[in-house]
C-alpha cells in the first residue's frame, strides 16, 4: 500500500484545514483574489518584510538610484563596498516596487499595460538587478543574507497570486525542517549532560511554539496567544542557569559559560528564521558544527574526570 502523501494535500486536522509539504502539515490560508489590487497590496508587504529583517541603512528610496549606483560604483574599499551595494540593492528595490505600484494604479484606471510595456521592462530589470546586489546584504544578525526575501516580489510580481502563496508553502516546510534541525542539535548536545540537567524540555517547549508561530499569519485572531507563547518560550530558555553544584574547577565553569551562550545563540537563530519564515542555511549549518564541537568537549571532559583515581 502506498501510503506517501503528494505535496499539496489538504486535510482538516484538530478542525483546522492543514496543507502538506515536505514532511509537514502547515496551517493553511485562502489567498485573496488574483487582483492588481491584491498584487500591489502583496508586493507592498513583501517590501516592508525585506527591509524588516536586513541590516539597517539600506532602505534607499528609489528616487536616489542614481545617487546609490555612483556611491557604490566610486566605492574602492571592500567593505565599504559591500556596505554601498547592499544600499544599491535598496534603492533597486524600491525603485521596482514605486514602478509596479504606479502601473497597477493606472491599470485600475482601465489604462492597459502589457508586458512589453518600458515600464513594466524597467521593473522587471530593477527587480533583478536588486537580487544580484541583494546577495551583498546581511541579515540584522550580521551573519548571512537572506536570497529568499529578495526575490520574492519578483516571483509576485510574474505568477498568479495563489501560486506565490502555494511556493510559500514550501519555504515553510523548509523553515519547520531546520528548526527540527536546530532543536535536535541542541536538545543532543545538552540533554543528560550535568551541568544543564532540564534544558530540554524548555528547547522542545520553544521550538515547538516556534513552528506555530512561523505556520500563524499576523493577520490570523490566533496571533495572540501564538506569539505570547514563542516570546515566553524564548524568555523562559534564555533566563536558564547551568546546574554548577559539584562543578569545582575552572573548565567546569566555561564549559558551562560556554554552553549556555551557545544555547542563547540557538535561541536567537531560531527566532531569526521563524520570524522572516525562511531557512538560514549558512547561520544553521555553522551552529550545528559548532555544537557538535562544544558536544566533543563536554564529553571528553567529563569522561576525563570519570576516570580520574
Amino acid at each position: 500500500m502506498n501510503t506517501l502523501i503528494a505535496n499539496g494535500t489538504v486535510r482538516v486536522i484538530g478542525n483546522i484545514e492543514r496543507v502538506y509539504y515536505d514532511g509537514y502539515w502547515i496551517k493553511a490560508y485562502d489567498p485573496p483574489a488574483d487582483s492588481l489590487r491584491a498584487k500591489k497590496q502583496l508586493i507592498e508587504a513583501l517590501t516592508r518584510r525585506l527591509f524588516n529583517h536586513v541590516e539597517h541603512g539600506i532602505n534607499i528610496p528609489g528616487r536616489r538610484l542614481n545617487e546609490a549606483r555612483q556611491a557604490f560604483e566610486s566605492e574602492a574599499d571592500p567593505a565599504r563596498k559591500r556596505v554601498k551595494g547592499a544600499m544599491l540593492a535598496g534603492a533597486l528595490f524600491n525603485r521596482a516596487t514605486d514602478i509596479f505600484t504606479k502601473l497597477m494604479e493606472l491599470q485600475e484606471l482601465g489604462i492597459e499595460i502589457d508586458e512589453e510595456n518600458a515600464l513594466m521592462r524597467e521593473c522587471g530589470f530593477c527587480l533583478q538587478e536588486a537580487l544580484t546586489f541583494g546577495k551583498m546584504v546581511l541579515h540584522r544578525s550580521g551573519e548571512e543574507g537572506i536570497d529568499e526575501l529578495w526575490g520574492e516580489p519578483f516571483r509576485a510580481f510574474s505568477i498568479p497570486v495563489e501560486a506565490f502563496y502555494e511556493s510559500r508553502y514550501i519555504k515553510i516546510a523548509q523553515t519547520l525542517r531546520d528548526i527540527d534541525r536546530i532543536a535536535h542539535v541542541i536538545v543532543s548536545t545538552f540533554g543528560g549532560t550535568r551541568l544543564f540537567e532540564g534544558v530540554e524540555g524548555l528547547v522542545i517547549r520553544f521550538t515547538e511554539a516556534a513552528k506555530i508561530k512561523c505556520e500563524t499569519l499576523r493577520t490570523d485572531p490566533a496571533i495572540f496567544d501564538v506569539w505570547a507563547d514563542f516570546a515566553v518560550a524564548g524568555e523562559e530558555l534564555a533566563a536558564f542557569a547551568p546546574r554548577l553544584v559539584g562543578a569545582t574547577s575552572a573548565e567546569d565553569l566555561q564549559l558551562a559559560a560556554d554552553g549556555l551562550q551557545l544555547i542563547v545563540k540557538g535561541r536567537d537563530l531560531v527566532g531569526h528564521i521563524t520570524r522572516a519564515r525562511v531557512p538560514m542555511p549558512k547561520s544553521t549549518r555553522e551552529y550545528i558544527e559548532r555544537c557538535e564541537h562544544y558536544s566533543a568537549r563536554i564529553h571528553s571532559h567529563f569522561q576525563g574526570c570519570m576516570n580520574l583515581p
